[in-house]
């Protein structure tokens, strides 16, 4: 995506809050260093040192090309790079959820999955859909290519970076209607929710799980990552840590 909007703050256009305090926000519930033990089998976790992706030949697994597009210029638009630090592309988010998708969290394995359905109830009775997060991303993406060219002539992917905004923010005020389009169960908000998550947790994660490449998110809001010890810092406020972060593997950024 070559054109990029931003508020004063840093943020994607139509957003209020600035990227850095976003992104220092999510680690409260994303839980960097830990994240992927959640997603990912355990062969991931082994300290091997895994080799950088090129994001430009990288190929999917788990996402046609036409996905593989939407998902690359979703990210863009929802973590952009800008002057504070890297954004979902320079830091491989989309590897990460491509990965996420073939893992038993993708494909429900560990999830209860057994009917009754009731996909209107409340968010507090947990994941309630009757098909897993990987048909999940692949129902939104087709349904938000479908309203995007309904609304403005062409796929989601090959919008300008103003009309993507445009529909990513009808998505989170679920103004788009996907009942419209012949989906029952899955919302437009309930996708765009699932999609945001899914980026935060790309961006922040160790870098063994595909994203947050070089630990570019970790550098920019100063995050120790895997070190086996920073107590003298907790207690010094105000002041700049000064280590770079470490991964899982023991690389250091």
């Amino acid at each position: 995506m070559s054109e990029k909007k931003h508020n004063p703050d840093g943020s994607p256009s139509g957003h209020g809050i600035g990227r850095r305090p976003f992104i220092i926000g999510s680690l409260a519930s994303v839980g960097a260093v830990a994240l992927g033990m959640r997603f990912f089998p355990d062969g991931a976790h082994s300290r091997e040192i895994q080799p950088e992706i090129d994001l430009t030949t990288y190929l999917p697994s788990a996402f046609t090309q036409t996905e593989w597009r939407f998902l690359l210029a979703a990210c863009d638009r929802l973590i952009p790079a800008d002057g504070s630090g890297p954004g979902a592309l320079e830091t491989n988010v989309p590897v990460f959820i491509d990965r996420q998708m073939l893992t038993p969290y993708g494909k429900g394995g560990d999830w209860y999955m057994s009917a009754p359905h009731n996909s209107a109830a409340d968010r507090g009775f947990g994941y309630q859909m009757p098909f897993n997060l990987h048909t999940l991303y692949k129902k939104g993406i087709a349904l938000t290519d479908e309203y995007s060219s309904k609304t403005f002539g062409m796929a989601f992917a090959d919008l300008s970076a103003v009309r993507q905004d445009t529909v990513l923010k009808d998505l989170e005020n679920n103004s788009v209607d996907f009942v419209a389009f012949g989906e029952q169960d899955l919302t437009a908000s309930y996708f765009f929710t699932r999609l945001l998550e899914n980026t935060k947790e790309g961006y922040l994660a160790d870098p063994k799980y595909g994203g947050n490449k070089g630990m570019g998110s970790w550098v920019m809001i100063n995050f120790p990552g895997a070190r086996a010890s920073y107590t003298d810092w907790i207690t010094k406020h105000d002041v700049v840590y000064p280590l770079k972060p470490v991964a899982l593997d023991g690389t250091q950024a």
